[in-house]
């Protein structure tokens, strides 16, 4: 097959491709430790090599159970003729047999075979990752989606794939409810995607996900640092009466507040503090209106009451309703107070 044998790059670095385009290749390898992004990687090859050859022979092998001889038995080319993908998994548990036989494989690949290798992460079998980089086959880095502003590029490609068009307001609406799962993100993706007739608003996804944790919590930050007390302090009780813990509500706060304060002490455009801090141009324009209600003095009280309301709901205090209670009413009074 032709797609087996990718042209090798020049450099280690000109190798590197994404989970969304990766392509087969004679050596295909997938790192980093996000699991989900790993599977859509693989499941992706394994589509692209069974629509170009149809009667692939898919074999799986696992790196830390591997027994000497395996991968060139697998790879044998077979009676038929027909193209293999071998997938191998546990490459961070791989054993010196593995090691030992992929490093020949690796110099010298079968044509034909497609052979998938997923690392999740470690040192161990360094070399054989140091030998295919440098060989000029694709590599592919999955890690975790961990700032926002990554989370919502995420959210904005698979609507961009499926065809269907989302609100930026329902974007930030999704990440907010789901967005601590990148599987559960993607599924929630899916699902509006399936299921809207029209662009996908914050309307919608406050009807499929307004009830999560984490969309509730977030109802009760963004109502306090807007200095609406009486709603922040009603969406915590309703919060809190239908069994929200305590923990997800003050470390909605606390993010709210750190964004704040980074883009209260950074100087420069929106766009320049965006670059500068990582963060999206939306979020950073967002914190920069809400920053005009609040004194120094006010941000600094309610960073630290929320840093002991955080210790209090930990463990640190009998009462941890009110300990949330009571940095939702500072917080909410320092911003609306000048």
């Amino acid at each position: 097959m032709a797609a087996a044998q990718a042209p090798k790059a020049k450099t280690p670095s000109a190798n590197a491709a994404t989970w969304r385009d990766v392509a087969p290749a004679a050596v295909v390898l997938i790192t980093g430790p996000e699991e989900y992004l790993g599977i859509r990687a693989m499941d992706r090859l394994r589509g692209l090599v069974r629509e170009a050859m149809p009667d692939v022979e898919v074999s799986k092998l696992n790196a830390g159970a591997y027994e000497a001889g395996a991968l060139a038995m697998t790879v044998t080319p077979s009676l038929f003729g027909e193209g293999k993908l071998l997938e191998v998994e546990g490459l961070e548990a791989m054993n010196e047999a593995f090691l030992s036989d992929a490093l020949a494989y690796v110099a010298k690949p079968e044509d034909d075979v497609v052979l998938v290798l997923r690392h999740s992460g470690g040192t161990r079998g360094k070399k054989l990752l140091d030998a295919v980089k440098a060989a000029g086959w694709p590599v592919v880095d999955c890690q975790p989606l961990k700032k926002d502003a990554d989370k919502v590029s995420f959210v904005v490609a698979e609507f961009k794939a499926g065809g269907r068009r989302i609100e930026t307001e329902a974007v930030h609406a999704l990440v907010n409810a789901v967005g601590t799962s990148l599987s559960e993100l993607a599924a929630s993706c899916r699902q509006l995607i399936a299921d809207a007739t029209t662009a996908v608003d914050a309307a919608m996804v406050e009807r499929y996900y307004g009830g999560r944790v984490e969309a509730t919590a977030f109802k009760v930050a963004d109502a306090a640092m807007a200095g609406n007390a009486a709603l922040a302090l009603s969406s915590l009780r309703h919060a809190l009466a239908t069994g929200v813990d305590p923990v997800p509500l003050v470390a909605a706060l606390a993010a709210k507040l750190r964004t704040l304060a980074r883009v209260a002490g950074a100087q420069g455009s929106s766009a320049q503090i965006a670059k500068l801090l990582g963060m999206q141009p939306w979020l950073v324009e967002q914190a920069q209106r809400d920053v005009r209600r609040w004194t120094p003095e006010g941000l600094i009280r309610s960073i630290q009451v929320t840093a002991e309301a955080d210790a209090q709901v930990k463990g640190l205090s009998r009462d941890p309703v009110y300990a949330v209670e009571h940095a939702v009413t500072v917080i909410a009074t320092s911003a609306r107070g000048r």
